[in-house]
């Protein structure tokens, strides 16, 4: 606690009369306010930093070891820069930089600590912070810039502090994290360990642990002509044929001698220069090799497929993990689906490697975080990947690793990650693939635990999907009573509809409508933390039901399920039972009409408690196999408890 009690120390050193109003969120004084209150700045964040201090500690979730505390977590998917961003001043706009006083409007790391107790309150016991590393400004993407691009893995984005108080982005995530843990929150971050900013600072310092081209070569745009796409970076464009033979031997996991990029793309590839070679003009780096040619750093692009279309990405590149001279280019076959020839332990780029297996090391050590998320962690090359884990694990053997991976496979399990994101997010909304899920749950199971997550920082936002407030309330239901790990994006709680970023699910008509300077992942942007009617009793109540069942839900043994049955098409029907507790779900999955239809669940003779979507709670007495009439309106759920013995 003494990261935090130096903060708090500091508020009280620092105080001063500010020129300008102050106002923050009721939400964040109470919970339950919903109008914006004035407060004099340093008296709200030391009085609320000092409060939480008094609590009593809190004990953190535990597990069976070695990160198997990931089944028991409940998390608030965390994003500094937006989630506490908020017009202090009351001029209807959130503005870049410090006011005349010192302080931001745009999310900061103390303001993240204020936060804790109201997120505390609704019920998570983890926070998922999204990248918080330093961001690079070569080919930044909106007003911000995107924080996955890392310009530095092991210093902090400086923005996310408080200049008036004189404290760097380091010290007050010391204080954030030692908060967290008094108040029984684990602290999980995001690392990018694929691609680092085009202006990276490993630049300069080792210009080998990156690919190079000429700086003529233009970057691919969406309107080229075909002969200008040629001549331009961007994927490799392969024939057909090309296509047809990759496609095969991936499919057949035969990785010798990959059909490599025409010769005309391989062309546009230089050596690297010397780091001598090397001199940043504006914020690009630009090296001269020995013949005057002048070379740059490349954009990345997608891994995956190698026929994407979509241009090159600004701010990013590919690191060089591994270094043949048959290789010098970016495609398929260096950064993901590693040909045999090049993935060889004598090609592997050791003193890259080594650099990476120190990150997690140093946030573990200087920080005390409990995990990680790994972004992209599909194409680290095993062996990597193994020397990561097992180096985080020497320092904390019940560390967690997360894996960004959307499917749900053994293969992460044997990698060592205790979770994955999967692809609930991306089935809830789908009556079939929800179906389909709960289904495997119920007879196989999943290999290992995943996101119960009614969206991300890269989909949809829940409220904007058909029906609106009654999906959210759908989506929330099913997601708790599920044996995954409820993971909830910040600003569900708020009803927001604005996607923070455009990743998946997307419509070609919805991608033109939110460019980069208009997505909250790369540009300014505040949730509306004064809405007048919000969801924050909704998640309360649905982390509360989590909770207080948290053996039975937590539990992924496919023999806590039992799938009932509707004469309805529309009506999802399961229950869940173990060691006397029984829940059974009804889910109208229509978001559009209401539905009537009888139900067959599942059990023996008890009295089942109302506990979602029944009026004062009222109990409903049940036979061993009950069988319902039950009117549904637009995604309605129902669901009923009883603490009598179930077969």
């Amino acid at each position: 606690m003494e990261a935090l009690q130096h903060i708090i120390a500091t508020l009280s050193a620092r105080r001063r009369t500010v020129s300008a109003p102050y106002f923050v969120p009721g939400l964040w004084l109470d919970g339950v306010t919903t109008e914006a209150v004035q407060v004099d700045p340093f008296s709200f964040y030391h009085d609320t930093l000092a409060r939480l201090a008094a609590e009593p500690g809190q004990p953190l979730v535990e597990g069976p070891g070695g990160g198997g505390w990931s089944q028991h977590a409940i998390v608030y998917n965390l994003f500094p820069r937006l989630t506490t961003a908020f017009d202090h001043d009351g001029d209807d706009q959130v503005h870049i930089g410090e006011n005349p006083d010192g302080w931001r409007e745009t999310g900061t790391l103390l303001k993240c600590i204020a936060l804790l107790p109201f997120i505390r309150d609704m019920g998570f016991n983890c926070v998922h912070l999204l990248p918080i590393t330093a961001i690079g400004r070569d080919g930044h993407k909106g007003t911000l810039g995107s924080p996955y691009a890392i310009q530095n893995p092991f210093r902090l984005e400086p923005t996310l502090n408080e200049p008036v108080l004189g404290l760097s982005a380091e010290q007050l995530f010391s204080g954030f994290v030692a908060a967290a843990h008094h108040l029984g929150i684990r602290v999980v971050m995001e690392f990018v360990l694929r691609t680092a900013a085009r202006d990276s600072d490993l630049i300069p310092l080792h210009p080998d642990w990156f690919y190079w081209i000429r700086d003529d070569v233009p970057d691919r745009g969406h309107f080229m002509g075909r002969t200008a796409m040629l001549s331009a970076y961007g994927q490799p464009i392969f024939t057909p044929d090309t296509l047809n033979q990759i496609y095969a031997k991936v499919n057949a996991g035969d990785l010798r001698d990959l059909p490599p990029p025409p010769q005309s793309f391989r062309a546009l590839f230089t050596r690297p220069p010397r780091p001598d070679q090397i001199v940043k003009h504006g914020e690009r780096y630009i090296g001269t090799l020995d013949d005057g040619t002048r070379v740059r750093v490349p954009g990345a692009f997608t891994d995956w497929p190698p026929s994407d279309p979509q241009p090159p990405w600004s701010d990013v590149t590919y690191l060089r993990l591994y270094d043949h001279p048959d290789f010098n280019y970016i495609a398929y076959n260096t950064i993901r689906m590693y040909d045999s020839r090049l993935a060889g332990p004598e090609n592997a780029n050791r003193p890259l490697w080594n650099e990476l297996v120190n990150i997690i090391p140093h946030y573990q050590t200087a920080f005390h975080v409990d995990g990680v998320l790994i972004d992209m962690g599909h194409a680290l090359p095993l062996a990597l990947k193994e020397r990561i884990i097992s180096r985080a694990r020497q320092i904390n053997p019940d560390f967690a690793f997360w894996d960004e991976d959307f499917s749900i496979a053994h293969r992460s399990h044997a990698e060592g990650y205790n979770a994955v994101v999967g692809y609930w997010m991306l089935s809830v909304h789908e009556s079939q693939s929800v179906r389909n899920m709960i289904a495997q749950m119920a007879s196989g199971g999943f290999p290992i635990t995943f996101f119960a997550a009614p969206e991300n920082h890269n989909t949809p936002r829940t409220f904007s999907r058909p029906g609106g407030m009654a999906y959210a309330h759908y989506a929330l239901a099913l997601s708790t009573m599920i044996p995954a790990i409820p993971f909830l994006a910040s600003g569900f709680e708020l009803g927001e509809t604005q996607p923070i970023n455009t990743g998946l699910g997307f419509s070609a008509e919805q991608l033109a409508q939110y460019p980069a300077d208009r997505l909250p992942l790369f540009s300014v942007w505040a949730f509306n933390w004064t809405r007048a009617e919000n969801y924050v009793r909704s998640v309360r109540h649905a982390l509360t039901l989590r909770r207080q069942y948290a053996a039975l839900l937590a539990d992924p043994d496919p023999a806590t399920f039992a799938i009932g049955e509707s004469n309805n098409p529309h009506f999802l029907v399961f229950s869940r039972h173990k060691d006397g507790q029984w829940l059974a779900v009804i889910a109208n999955t229509d978001m559009a009409h209401e539905h009537h239809g009888r139900v067959i669940i599942h059990a023996r003779g008890v009295q089942a408690q109302g506990l979602w979507g029944v009026p004062g709670n009222a109990a409903i007495t049940v036979s061993r196999e009950i069988s319902l009439n039950a009117t549904l309106s637009p995604g309605y759920v129902l669901i009923l408890d009883s603490s009598g013995a179930v077969q």
